[in-house]
């Protein structure tokens, strides 16, 4: 049987998302609770894969994971496998094939504490500069034979509290630290340390290299992940997931 498992983690209590030796993250202590429950064997005979690979000190309430289970699993216990800063909570069973790398659709949130100087109609000016399709060479960092084209979606952006806003990002994909770079972007127009002139050509001239720095991974989070079938919620670890988002709000305050 293979099941398809919607996660939340705090990025921030990790050393990032892919296994590595010698410290702890996010795949790494999924591993480890899937092999302590007798779930699985191993990575290559489950056949464990996962949406997205966020980066260190990113967050997320909605990526997925997907692998060959040994055993049935039920909604129920999803409360056993979740831990303090990792929370399994949606629950499919998939077809054989089911890679959770091609989703519908990808949603991003990045929180942004707003400084009294930053002109917010640069800031939403700037942001539409983003959406539709692009290559974002100068606003990701490319991986070797990675097509820097992509298609944003939509780019819309919410009032949380006086002075913190959420900008929410939608595609089918995104490049490495693609979110981070434009938030940046955004942000140095709307303060006045760079015109929308600059972004636009960055934009315009993939070929000629530009770099506007990036933003800070801790307000990232990755809200969720689509695809054409629903998951089943247990509803008490979902909840307890959320707490992730309210921390991440408070350390702006």
């Amino acid at each position: 049987m293979r099941y398809a498992i919607k996660i939340a983690y705090d990025g921030r209590d990790f050393h990032g998302f892919a296994r590595q030796p010698n410290v702890e993250t996010v795949e790494g202590k999924i591993l480890e609770i899937l092999k302590d429950n007798d779930l699985i064997k191993d990575v290559r005979s489950s056949k464990f894969r996962y949406a997205s690979r966020t980066d260190k000190g990113v967050s997320a309430l909605g990526n997925v994971i997907a692998f060959n289970s040994l055993k049935k699993i039920e909604l129920d216990n999803l409360k056993r496998l979740s831990v303090e800063n990792i929370y399994f909570y949606g629950l499919k069973e998939v077809e054989d094939n089911f890679y959770p790398r091609y989703a519908k659709m990808r949603w991003y949130r990045y929180y942004l504490k707003i400084d009294a100087d930053m002109d917010m109609e640069r800031f939403l000016k700037t942001a539409s500069l983003f959406t539709g399709t692009h290559d974002f060479s100068n606003f990701a960092r490319i991986e070797r034979n990675k097509n820097p084209v992509r298609k944003i979606e939509n780019i819309l952006i919410s009032w949380i509290k006086r002075d913190i806003i959420a900008i929410d990002f939608y595609a089918q994909t995104f490049l490495w630290q693609q979110v981070r770079r434009m938030v940046i972007a955004m942000e140095k127009v709307a303060g006045g340390l760079i015109d929308k002139g600059t972004v636009k050509n960055a934009l315009s001239n993939p070929r000629k290299k530009i770099d506007l720095g990036i933003a800070p991974a801790q307000q990232l989070i990755l809200k969720d992940v689509f695809y054409d079938f629903e998951f089943d919620i247990e509803r008490e670890v979902h909840s307890r997931s959320k707490k992730i988002e309210k921390r991440m709000i408070s350390s702006l305050d």
